[in-house]
């Protein structure tokens, strides 16, 4: 009997119970992924803007695996492949997220480690404030300042219903920190506001029943954002439950400007925040706190008593109301 020869087709390899495919850490780089800019966050699927091009139709996307739990929040700059039409049970994928160029965040109150992201590269921060019913409250108004200037942001401050009270006393107590102050009116068109959205992207943020809705009603005729009234108690009712952005008008040059419309709070927690994040967003008091002691938090004497700000005061560089407003926006820190 002869010795047999074996050869490859005698050797069985049994597969493995995840396949006989290689596994490797090598990924799509996806290049040919078109830009969107989220608008809407909506239980796992996101509605976007292809390109931020309002005037196209928009795009509902899930996150692609390869992406895991990365957050992806309204006006995150993200990267589309698949479907692209926005027609009815089509289905996008979120391949990229882009680096944000400013964040808009908060936590839910100052010893909660937790940041929340409301919204990702927004222009300017439009702080929603009434002027009577409900009362305006100078502490709300801080604590987004210095959110805004962490971020990034700049600041608005929007008083609304100048028609029920005077607004100039509470604008006046901004006026030294050089952001725009505008003042709207129920039974008058919000003009100024208009102009500074225009071919910007705006966070609205304020207190429930200050307005916000109201106000993109008149800036967007025909969006009809539910409103609501405010309590006896002088407390209004949530009327906006998700963050969206909603398109502005076109500019004369075809720059898209949008508007997000956030849902109100009750608090604006700033624990992911630092004395030296808000100085640091104004120019003239940037290279000033250089000079000031590790740690100090530029309140002043009795807390900060070799605080610089106090020294460019005294050589006639700073104005004495400018620091002023700013420590008292710094108070919100404490």
């Amino acid at each position: 009997m002869s010795k047999r020869e074996y050869d490859e087709s005698d050797v069985r390899i049994r597969p493995g119970r995840r396949g006989s495919r290689p596994r490797t850490k090598q990924r799509p780089d996806h290049a040919d992924a078109e830009g969107a800019m989220v608008t809407l966050v909506d239980r796992g699927r996101w509605t976007c803007a292809p390109d931020g091009d309002s005037t196209r139709p928009p795009v509902t996307a899930m996150r692609a695996r390869e992406l895991g739990r990365t957050p992806i929040v309204v006006g995150d700059r993200v990267g589309l492949v698949g479907d692209l039409t926005g027609d009815p049970d089509t289905l996008a994928r979120i391949v990229r997220v882009d680096p944000r160029a400013t964040v808009l965040r908060r936590t839910a109150e100052d010893d909660d480690p937790y940041e929340r992201v409301v919204v990702a590269n927004a222009e300017q921060l439009v702080i929603v404030t009434a002027v009577a019913d409900p009362v305006p409250r100078t502490g709300f108004v801080d604590r987004c300042l210095v959110a805004a200037y962490a971020g990034g942001l700049s600041p608005v401050l929007c008083l609304t219903k100048a028609d029920l009270a005077d607004a100039e006393p509470f604008a006046a107590t901004y006026r030294e920190l050089d952001f725009p102050v505008v003042v709207t009116r129920r039974d008058q068109p919000p003009t100024e506001l208009a102009a500074l959205l225009a071919g910007k992207v705006s966070a609205l943020v304020g207190h429930s029943g200050v307005g916000k809705s109201t106000l993109v009603n008149a800036l967007l005729p025909g969006v009809d954002r539910a409103v609501g009234v405010v309590s006896a108690v002088g407390k209004g009712r949530h009327t906006t439950v998700a963050a969206l952005a909603l398109p502005l008008p076109r500019t004369a040059d075809g720059s898209d400007g949008w508007v997000v419309d956030t849902p109100g709070v009750r608090s604006f927690g700033l624990a992911h925040v630092t004395a030296d994040d808000v100085p640091a967003a104004f120019e003239d008091l940037a290279a000033a706190i250089e000079d000031c002691p590790r740690g100090c938090g530029h309140l002043g004497p009795p807390a900060d008593p070799e605080c610089a700000l106090d020294a460019r005061v005294e050589q006639g560089l700073l104005r004495p109301a400018r620091l002023a407003a700013l420590r008292r926006v710094l108070v919100a820190l404490r």
